[in-house]
């Protein structure tokens, strides 16, 4: 059985993608993300949300393994949103990836071109923890100063794979980070220090 989308489409989309927006204009801050989603697992609601949200007929996505392999989860979203799934993460508008710890690394994915840099992939992270404080320290447009993040997984190798990604501005993957009711965004323009 096809479990439900957002129960007031239009409001609950505005209210996710006003959260998105608000997390990549300023970076490394945690915002709200509500969501009352119970997508078939191991799809997370915050997964769910973002993906029905932001995703339609004309926007390719990827899947890490753990979501590939639940025929319900593609089911879900090719229904809820029409997003057609690709095998390629290169050829992704938006990347989901439930298993952080086993993320690919980013040049895995669309980096976008000189002339379209808005043809990159956006990575959207499961998280089982994301807080304000010691982690990895952010810098950039949208930051007073600096902003600390705590993740829980760290993707492999994140903290140099975040400043490769940084250099080679204006092209780039974005990311959105999630975690139980949160998310935080970390476009390609923002540096990471440590």
């Amino acid at each position: 059985m096809l479990r439900p989308g957002f129960r007031d489409p239009v409001h609950d989309a505005q209210g996710v993608f006003r959260a998105v927006l608000d997390a990549l204009a300023r970076p490394g801050t945690i915002h709200a993300i509500s969501t009352h989603l119970d997508p078939p697992q191991p799809l997370t609601p915050e997964l769910a949300a973002i993906a029905l949200a932001l995703t339609d007929g004309d926007t390719p996505v990827w899947l890490d393994p753990a979501l590939a392999a639940s025929p319900e989860v593609a089911a879900y979203l090719r229904f809820h949103t029409g997003a057609p799934l690709t095998d390629d993460p290169a050829r992704a508008a938006f990347a989901f990836v439930r298993e952080a710890g086993r993320c690919p690394p980013l040049a895995a994915f669309a980096q976008g071109t000189p002339a379209y840099p808005d043809g990159s992939t956006t990575l959207v992270l499961a998280l089982d923890a994301l807080d304000t404080g010691a982690g990895l320290r952010f810098t950039g447009p949208g930051i007073r100063g600096t902003a600390d993040l705590a993740l829980a997984p760290m993707p492999p190798g994140w903290p140099g794979a975040l400043r490769e990604n940084h250099a080679g501005f204006p092209l780039g993957v974005d990311g959105l980070l999630t975690a139980p009711g949160r998310v935080a965004g970390l476009p390609r323009s923002t540096a990471v220090e440590g």
